[in-house]
């Protein structure tokens, strides 16, 4: 193995693999195995069709595969591909959905990486300031 520095390191768990507890690592790896417990990590996490997690998942981006029962939140991107099962919430600062996947759960998908500190209006609920006054019919 010829790896020039550890943070652009690949590690792959195959899918005859089964943990029980925390999963931390650095740098990128594709899971295809069972967990039982927990992802942590600041690098890229890849599930497999084959993977199998029960736990929540803490990473700087997912791409999602397999079934998933637990909460998913990536500072960067989740991308959840065809085929999918994922029962839990997601948090992310950028979402990608196939088609196929079967998701349960709540989003929060927030670019601007800040949460925001009054909610926003949501159109056709108040009248917006800048629209023309609308005729009153009677």
């Amino acid at each position: 193995m010829n790896n020039t520095t550890a943070s652009t390191s690949k590690n792959v768990l195959n899918s005859d693999v089964e943990i029980k507890g925390t999963l931390k690592f650095s740098g990128e790896l594709t899971f295809d195995g069972k967990l039982e417990g927990e992802v942590q990590t600041d690098g890229i996490l890849n599930l497999g069709d084959s993977a199998v997690i029960n736990g929540n998942i803490n990473a700087q981006s997912v791409v999602v595969r397999g079934k998933i029962t637990g909460n998913i939140s990536a500072k960067e991107k989740i991308e959840i591909k065809a085929k999918t099962e994922l029962f839990g919430d997601i948090r992310a600062s950028k979402l990608v959905i196939e088609e196929g996947v079967t998701f349960v759960g709540r989003t929060d998908v927030n670019p601007n990486k800040t949460a925001p500190t009054t909610p926003a209006p949501r159109p056709g609920l108040a009248p917006n300031a800048a629209d023309p006054a609308k005729p009153v019919l009677r």
